[in-house]
C-alpha cells in the first residue's frame, strides 16, 4: 500500500509563531469584548474627568524665630514642613474654609476630601490642590484651603506668644512687687532686681514685636480653563490598547484550556494516522445528505479527492472493508460514509452501503432510496434497495436489523466478507455505543470522522486505544470544517414528519444481513 497523496493543509503551518497567533486568533469573540471593555472604560473615564477641576494655590510658610537670633539654624529646621502639611490637610483648617465658603460646618468632611496638600522637595511652600465639579468652586476652595491654612497658623503663634508673655509677665510682677516693698521700706533698690526687670520687659517687647501672620499666598488659585488629567482622544485610546490585552490574554487563557482538535498535527498525534483530507464548510450548499453526483460544490468535490487518495491506499488489493464513525456525532459520520460510497461508485467501484446502528431507520430516513427488482435472467443487483446517487450511479444500501451489538457486528462481518465489493459500514458514535467497537475489531480498517472545532482531543486519544486494544487498525481521518444547518437538522432528525426521500422507507422492507449480497457496477 501507498501512503495518502499530501495536500496543502491551511491548518498546521511549521513557523510557530504564526501557529500561536492563529490559536489566538480562533477566539475572535473574546478579543473583541476585550477591546470593547476597553473602551467602554475610557469612555466612562472620559466622562467622569469631563467636569472634574483641580485649581492650585501655594503658601510660603513663614517662620515665627527671629531671623537675626537664630544664626547657624537653616530655615529648613526653624519651620517642621510635615507638621505644617498635616495641620494643613486636618479638620480644623476644613472648617475654617467651610466657613470661608459660606459652607456648614458638617460639609467640612466632604471639602477636606477634596484638596491635596503637598509639599515641594526642599521648599517651605505648601500646595493647596481642591478638586471640583466647576472650574470657579475649584479655584474658591483652593484659595479658601489656602487662607483658613494661614488663619489658623496665625492663631497658633499668637497663642505661642500669649503663652510666652505670660510667664514673662508673672516675673516682672513678681520683681515690681519687690522694689515696690522696698521703696515703702526706704531701701535702696537693688540694681540686680531692677536690670533683671529691665530684662524681661525687653523680651516681652521683643515677643510681642515678631510677626505671627506665619505665611504668605504666593499663588492665588485661577479657574483652569481645561479638566484635570488627559483628555477623551488620549483615554479612548488608551483604554483600546489595554482592552487589546484584556483580550490577547482572555484569549491565551482560553485557548490554553480549550481541549478541542483545531488543527491536523493534533488530529495526528492524538489518533497516530495520517489525515486524507478536510471537508470545507459549505454553508450555501444543499442540505441534504447526499450531494455528490446531486450538487457541484467545494465539498462535493472534497469527497471525490477523499475517494481518490482512499484508492490510492487500497492499490490493486481494493479496499476492502471500511468503518466511518465519528466519536460523538453519528450524523457527521453518515455524511461521509454515503458520499464517500458515492463518489466511488462514480469512480466505477462496486459499493456496499451498510447502516449498523441501532437505529435503522436513521440513515434510510435521508437517502434516495429507491426498491429494485431485476428483470429475468438479469445478472447483478438482487431484490432490495438501491441508492439513487443521480449521475453517480447507484450502489447497493442494507442494514443489520435491531438485534444486540455484536450479533449486528457478526452480521456486518458475515456479509461484507462474502459480498463481490467494497463496504463501507457505518455505526453509531464510537464513544456512545458498543457497536462501533463490535464492528471495528472485524473491518479492515477504520476512518475517523472528527470535527474541527468540536471534537475534543481526549475522545480521539481514548477511540485510538479502545481500537487497538481491539486489534483494529485506524487507517486515518477526516475533518470536517462544519455544516450548520445539517448539525441542527440531526438535533431535530427524529421530530420530523417523513422522511427525505423520494420512496417512503417506513413502509419499505430494508433488507437485512442474512445472506449473500452481490453488486454490480452501475
Amino acid at each position: 500500500m501507498t501512503g495518502p497523496t499530501p495536500f496543502d493543509d491551511r491548518y498546521d503551518e511549521p513557523d510557530q509563531l504564526r501557529d500561536q497567533l492563529r490559536r489566538l486568533l480562533r477566539h475572535r469573540v473574546l478579543i473583541a469584548l476585550g477591546i470593547l471593555l476597553g473602551l467602554l472604560g475610557g469612555l466612562a473615564l472620559a466622562l467622569q474627568r469631563a467636569n472634574t477641576y483641580t485649581a492650585t494655590s501655594e503658601v510660603l510658610v513663614r517662620s515665627t524665630t527671629d531671623p537675626f537670633g537664630a544664626v547657624g539654624v537653616s530655615a529648613d529646621n526653624q519651620v517642621s514642613m510635615s507638621t505644617e502639611q498635616r495641620i494643613a490637610a486636618s479638620a480644623a483648617v476644613a472648617h475654617g474654609a467651610a466657613r470661608l465658603l459660606g459652607r456648614p460646618d458638617s460639609q467640612a468632611g466632604t471639602l477636606g476630601a477634596r484638596v491635596r496638600v503637598t509639599n515641594p522637595m526642599k521648599s517651605q511652600v505648601l500646595r493647596f490642590e481642591f478638586t471640583a465639579r466647576e472650574a470657579d468652586r475649584a479655584a474658591r476652595g483652593a484659595n479658601a484651603f489656602a487662607e483658613a491654612y494661614l488663619v489658623d497658623r496665625k492663631v497658633r503663634n499668637d497663642a505661642a506668644v500669649q503663652r510666652a508673655t505670660h510667664a514673662l509677665e508673672q516675673q516682672m510682677a513678681v520683681l515690681n512687687q519687690r522694689l515696690a516693698q522696698d521703696q515703702l521700706e526706704r531701701a535702696a533698690a537693688k540694681p540686680a532686681t531692677q536690670n533683671q526687670l529691665y530684662s524681661l520687659q525687653k523680651k516681652v517687647l521683643d515677643i510681642r514685636a515678631r510677626d505671627t501672620d506665619g505665611g504668605d499666598i504666593v499663588r492665588r488659585a485661577q479657574a483652569p480653563a481645561l479638566p484635570v488629567g488627559p483628555g477623551p482622544r488620549t483615554l479612548l485610546a488608551l483604554g483600546l490598547v489595554l482592552g487589546l490585552l484584556l483580550g490577547i490574554v482572555l484569549a491565551w487563557v482560553r485557548s490554553a484550556l480549550d481541549t478541542r482538535v483545531r488543527s491536523v498535527g493534533e488530529v495526528r498525534d492524538a489518533l497516530g494516522a495520517p489525515v486524507f483530507g478536510i471537508l470545507p464548510s459549505d454553508d450555501g450548499g444543499d442540505d441534504a445528505l447526499l450531494t455528490v453526483g446531486r450538487t457541484v460544490s467545494p465539498r462535493t468535490e472534497a469527497y471525490r479527492a477523499l475517494a481518490f487518495r482512499l484508492r490510492q491506499i487500497g492499490g490493486a488489493a481494493g479496499l476492502g472493508r471500511m468503518l466511518v464513525v465519528a466519536p460523538r456525532r453519528a450524523d457527521a459520520a453518515e455524511d461521509v460514509a454515503a458520499n464517500l460510497a458515492a463518489a466511488l461508485t462514480e469512480e466505477g467501484g462496486e459499493v456496499v452501503l451498510v447502516d449498523a446502528a441501532p437505529d435503522t431507520s436513521g440513515l434510510a430516513a435521508h437517502l434516495p432510496l429507491m426498491p429494485y427488482e431485476p428483470s429475468a435472467g438479469e445478472d447483478g443487483f438482487p431484490a432490495g434497495v438501491l441508492v439513487d446517487a443521480d449521475a453517480a450511479g447507484s450502489f447497493a444500501f442494507t442494514t443489520t436489523g435491531r438485534t444486540g451489538p455484536y450479533l449486528r457486528a457478526a452480521e456486518a462481518e458475515r456479509t461484507v466478507s462474502e459480498a463481490d465489493s467494497s463496504a463501507i459500514v457505518v455505526t453509531g458514535p464510537f464513544l456512545g455505543q458498543a457497536d462501533a467497537l463490535a464492528v471495528a475489531q472485524r473491518v479492515d480498517g477504520v476512518i475517523v470522522v472528527a470535527d474541527l472545532n468540536g471534537t475534543r482531543r481526549d475522545d480521539l486519544r481514548k477511540m485510538q486505544e479502545l481500537i487497538g486494544c481491539s486489534g483494529g487498525h485506524i487507517l486515518g481521518a477526516v475533518l470536517d470544517t462544519g455544516r450548520p444547518r445539517r448539525r441542527l437538522r440531526a438535533l431535530f432528525r427524529r421530530r420530523k414528519n417523513g422522511p427525505t426521500s423520494p420512496v417512503d422507507t417506513a413502509t419499505m422492507d430494508l433488507p437485512l444481513l442474512d445472506g449473500t449480497l452481490t453488486v454490480s457496477r452501475r
